[in-house]
């Protein structure tokens, strides 16, 4: 029996893991999906002192008080940099990485590192409508269809601005290439996405360093929610 950890990105909880973890568990696995602070039902905690810090530390968290061993710990958009971070902390605890739709990061770096333009926007965004400190979610993240598109719409919640500016601060900054990896692109985005990579670069890309498995699915952002099954395929060869 394998133990998925399954890591959220920004704007959304827990919530969007429920279609993929029926597959998991059918396969005779364990999984986890934590929402982070201030996030989906935990928005009551929402403050301007959470940062990426305070998520790495959630799901640090999570694997030592279930005290979780051989993790496969999956981290979308946002939680790449969360899980990038996490197992820099417990190498010991985790198994591989999967890196669903996202970028892979650099010691150093934070969100705003990586894509200035759009971080300067939202920054802009939580001045003028958030109190300084809270980003609202924008667009359907590929979930075009009813009734996904409306349970999308209605279950994202506010992102702590300092989620996007604190830097991943690693001890091992060669702790990704030393750990068992999946990349998973998703091919099918919508024009949003699209505008996203081109600002992104090479960096929205797969990785092409040697080590990485890579794998493809043929849908928007949000594959567990459009692709449920089709992501828990390319999740449990992994096993």
């Amino acid at each position: 029996m394998a133990t998925f950890v399954l890591v959220h990105g920004a704007w959304h909880g827990g919530w969007c893991w429920q279609k993929v973890i029926p597959f998991i568990e059918e396969a005779g696995h364990e999984v986890y999906a934590p929402t982070l602070t201030g996030m989906a039902e935990r928005a009551s905690e929402l403050s301007p002192e959470i940062g990426l810090d305070t998520h790495i530390q959630d799901i640090v968290g999570e694997l030592v008080e279930k005290n979780l061993h051989g993790v496969i710990l999956v981290g979308h958009s946002y939680g790449a940099i969360v899980i990038t971070g996490v197992v820099d902390q417990v190498p010991e605890r985790i198994a591989h990485l999967v890196y669903l739709d996202t970028f892979v990061p650099r010691n150093g770096e934070s969100m705003a590192d990586i894509s200035p333009l759009v971080i300067r926007l939202l920054r802009k965004q939580a001045q003028a409508h958030g109190d300084g400190y809270r980003v609202e979610s924008h667009g359907t993240y590929g979930v075009t269809t009813e009734p996904d598109r409306s349970w999308v719409l209605r279950s994202v919640t506010p992102q702590p601005l300092k989620t996007f500016e604190q830097p991943l601060h690693l001890k091992n900054p060669a702790i990704v290439s030393a750990t068992p990896r999946t990349h998973i692109y998703c091919t099918g985005g919508s024009f949003f996405y699209s505008f996203m990579q081109r600002i992104l670069g090479r960096r929205a890309l797969p990785p092409t360093e040697a080590g990485w498995r890579l794998r493809q699915l043929p849908t928007g952002h949000d594959a567990m929610i459009t692709m449920p099954r089709e992501l828990a395929d390319v999740l449990l060869e992994v096993v």
